[in-house]
C-alpha cells in the first residue's frame, strides 16, 4: 500500500491572489493578530478584487475561521469553530510557533492512536506496507541533520512518513482515512521536536525498534516500541525552542507589487522569520 497521505494533506494553493489572500490572513487569526470577533479588515488592507475577497473569505469561513454576517461584516470565529485538523490551519499555526499545550494535545492523540496502530500493522502489513515503512526510515537515515546541513525539513518529512505508513499498513480502512486526516499533525509534532539539537539521531534507535517489531509481526513488542518513542516526544515538548513567524495582509503580492519589486532593486527585502 503506497502512502498516498502527503498528496492528499497538500493545503490550500497559493499561486493566485485569492489563495495568497487565505494564507495571509489564516496566518494572522492563528498568530493572534486578529481575535475572535474581530473584524477581518480585507477591504482596507488588500488592493483585491471584491471577486478574490470573496473566494478567500469562503475558504476561511469553510476552515471555521471566519463567519460573515449581515451589518456586523466578516469577523474572525471563536477558536471551539476553527478546524484544527485542517492542513492549513495546522501549517498557520506551526509558522506561528505552536504553543506548548497545543502540541501536548497533539502528542497524547498520537499516544492513544499510533500504539494500537503499530500493533496491528504487525498483525496484518503486507510486503508493500512494510516496504513502504522501511523506505521511509531509510529516507531518515540518509535526511539526518548534521552540523554541516542543519536542515530538518527532509528528515521531518521522511519521519511523517514513517508514521502515515504504519497508520495506513494496518488493513483498517477507518484507520488509513484517519491518516489522512492526522498526517498534517504528525508533521507539525515532528517538525517541532526534531529542531532540538540532537533529537533527530537520538530518535532513530527508537523508529527501528518499531520497524523491526512490525517486521517480526510481534504486535505488542511494537505497539510497546511506537509507545516508547511517543513518551520520548512528550517529554521533548517542554523544550522545543520557539520560532516566531512574522508577516501581514500587506504582503500579499499583487501584480502591481511584483512589478514594483522587479523595478526597484533598491528596496531592501522583508525581513522573514527564522
Amino acid at each position: 500500500m503506497m502512502v498516498r497521505a502527503r498528496a492528499s494533506q497538500a493545503g490550500y494553493p497559493s499561486r493566485n491572489l485569492h489563495g495568497q489572500i487565505v494564507h495571509a490572513i489564516g496566518r494572522q487569526i492563528l498568530r493572534g493578530d486578529l481575535r475572535p470577533g474581530e473584524p477581518v479588515p480585507v477591504q482596507r488592507d488588500l488592493p483585491a478584487s471584491r471577486t478574490a475577497l470573496r473566494e478567500a473569505i469562503k475558504v476561511l469561513a469553510a476552515k471555521g475561521l471566519v463567519e460573515t454576517r449581515p451589518k456586523t461584516g466578516t469577523r474572525v470565529r471563536t477558536r471551539e469553530a476553527w478546524n484544527l485538523l485542517d492542513p492549513d490551519v495546522l501549517a498557520w499555526r506551526q509558522a506561528g510557533a505552536p504553543p506548548r499545550p497545543f502540541l501536548r494535545s497533539l502528542t497524547e492523540v498520537r499516544n492513544i492512536i499510533e500504539p494500537a496502530a503499530a500493533a496491528l500493522a504487525a498483525k496484518r502489513a503486507r510486503a508493500a506496507d512494510i516496504a513502504a515503512i522501511e523506505r521511509a526510515y531509510r529516507d531518515m537515515e540518509a535526511a539526518m541533520p548534521t552540523e554541516a546541513v542543519a536542515d530538518v525539513t527532509p528528515f521531518v518529512e521522511a519521519d511523517t512518513r514513517f508514521h502515515a505508513a504504519i497508520l495506513q499498513a494496518g488493513g483498517n480502512d477507518i484507520l488509513e482515512q484517519m491518516s489522512r486526516v492526522v498526517y498534517a499533525a504528525l508533521r507539525v509534532s515532528l517538525e517541532a521536536t526534531s529542531r532540538i539539537p540532537g533529537s533527530a539521531r537520538a530518535s532513530l534507535p527508537r523508529h527501528r525498534a518499531v520497524l523491526d517489531a512490525i517486521r517480526a509481526r510481534k504486535p505488542r513488542r511494537a505497539a510497546e516500541a511506537m509507545q516508547r518513542l511517543v513518551h520520548r516526544i512528550a517529554r521533548k515538548v517542554d523544550v522545543i525552542p520557539r520560532r516566531v513567524g512574522r508577516g501581514n495582509l500587506r504582503h500579499v503580492e499583487t501584480k502591481d507589487t511584483k512589478s514594483k519589486r522587479r523595478n526597484d532593486s533598491t528596496v531592501k527585502p522583508r525581513p522573514t522569520s527564522s
